[in-house]
């Protein structure tokens, strides 16, 4: 029986997030319910929406990060978003990484290397 595994990621930045999901083409809900395996569900706080037939949770805790529990039954959620969520993790660091340059008076680039590797030019603008 499959059920709801917790991943190891640390989300505080719900706007980064958004970015994120919008750039992997995946929906992101606010109190909603996560799909998993069979009639597994899980209400959550904010729920990526993927395209397969499973969902990814997110539920603030009292540090104002949020906790991150998926059904990894049959690799779906992988198929969309990398093994053990990887590309997720992956393009939420590079979006939560440029909005805080950003928000400190920097400029930045994004430049995809050719192995997929990402590389984030941080310059200031005086």
């Amino acid at each position: 029986m499959s059920h709801f595994t917790t991943i190891e990621i640390e989300i505080r930045d719900i706007e980064a997030l958004e970015y994120t999901c919008e750039e992997l083409g995946v929906g992101l809900e606010k109190n909603a319910e996560a799909r998993g395996f069979g009639n597994n569900r899980r209400k959550a706080d904010y729920v990526i929406r993927l395209n397969g037939p499973y969902d990814v949770a997110l539920n603030k805790q009292s540090d104002g990060s949020y906790k991150v529990e998926t059904d990894l039954w049959n690799k779906s959620v992988e198929k969309e978003l990398g093994s053990g969520l990887g590309r997720l993790k992956q393009m939420y660091a590079v979006n939560k990484a440029s909005r805080e340059a950003r928000r400190k008076g920097y400029s930045v680039t994004k430049e995809v290397l050719p192995n997929k590797n990402i590389r984030l030019r941080v310059m200031s603008l005086a």
